[in-house]
């Protein structure tokens, strides 16, 4: 080896110094080429695999922007119902009903059952360990597939043939149903066919008097806002429709609602308000009313 910058220094080749040329990046040749046998997982297979996820997750991304999630019914808790789980969940409903996965054998239906249907799954890739790709040449797995759908199919038209013989019989409704008949009865009478009520905002009245800032300064904005939208407490956007001037100065005075409101009087003046400021704000607040 050289360790000078001497021209004339021997140079002892240690080893073999010759390093063989590369011929680039090695292209795995197509599976094709081999009968029988299977492609080159990095990046072939993989390759593919990621490029159709990408595809099924933007078309899912864009239904979830184009169709957003619709909420359900208010909720009723006076209704009598019948209770069912969701269409994906109904033959577990179902299954759990039969004699021997519920009561004095639920463990046996929890666990027993479930385990050896998880169990052949987890043995299916061991059982069939054949290089056949067609269905009817690979016996076990087919087999199971077959029994797995066709037990969810009964399973879950035994349920919904339960659930509607239950409805029928107590003559009940469900209440998708029961919107839509009324929706068009509503619509071939010509009505509306929302409950929903259309509100209009109240505007603030006289935004820029001074009892505004007497508003805030009492720490009226804790409960009720500072937009008078309420928060902890009511809003007080149109209270003019409601209270009258001394109502509203009784209230300051001496609270509201057998205690939900504590009388404010004494905060507002420890705040540095003066008489003459808590009488202009309760004119003012029963100024607030709709236009």
């Amino acid at each position: 080896m050289a360790h000078g910058k001497k021209s004339d220094e021997k140079i002892v080749f240690v080893g073999d110094s010759r390093v063989k040329k590369s011929k680039g990046f090695i292209v795995p040749p197509d599976y094709t080429a081999y009968p029988g046998k299977s492609e080159a997982f990095i990046p072939n297979f993989l390759l593919k695999e990621w490029m159709v996820g990408v595809v099924f997750l933007v078309g899912f991304l864009v239904l979830t922007i184009a169709e957003p999630a619709p909420l359900g019914f208010p909720a009723n808790p006076s209704a009598t119902i019948i209770p069912m789980p969701d269409w994906y969940f109904l033959f577990l409903y179902e299954y759990l009903k039969l004699p021997y996965a519920s009561g004095d054998y639920v463990v046996l239906g929890v666990i027993g059952v479930t385990g050896v249907a998880f169990g052949a799954l987890l043995l299916a890739p061991f059982l069939d360990t054949g290089k056949e790709r067609r269905f009817y040449r690979r016996p076990i797995t087919s087999s199971l597939m077959i029994l797995a759908i066709m037990a969810i199919v009964y399973l879950t038209n035994g349920a919904w043939t339960h659930y509607s013989n239950e409805m029928e019989a107590t003559g009940q409704k469900a209440e998708h149903i029961q919107r839509e008949e009324e929706a068009r009865e509503k619509r071939a009478k010509g009505l509306p066919t929302t409950n929903a009520i259309a509100t209009k905002e109240v505007a603030i009245v006289e935004k820029e008097d001074v009892a505004m800032e007497s508003y805030k300064k009492a720490g009226c904005i804790t409960c009720h806002a500072a937009d008078m939208k309420g928060a902890a407490g009511p809003s007080l956007r149109g209270i003019g429709e409601v209270h009258d001037k001394d109502a509203i100065l009784t209230i300051i005075k001496e609270g509201y609602g057998d205690g939900k409101m504590p009388p404010m009087y004494d905060n507002a003046i420890a705040a540095g308000l003066t008489d003459k400021d808590v009488d202009h704000l309760a004119e003012w607040l029963a100024k607030q009313k709709a236009e």
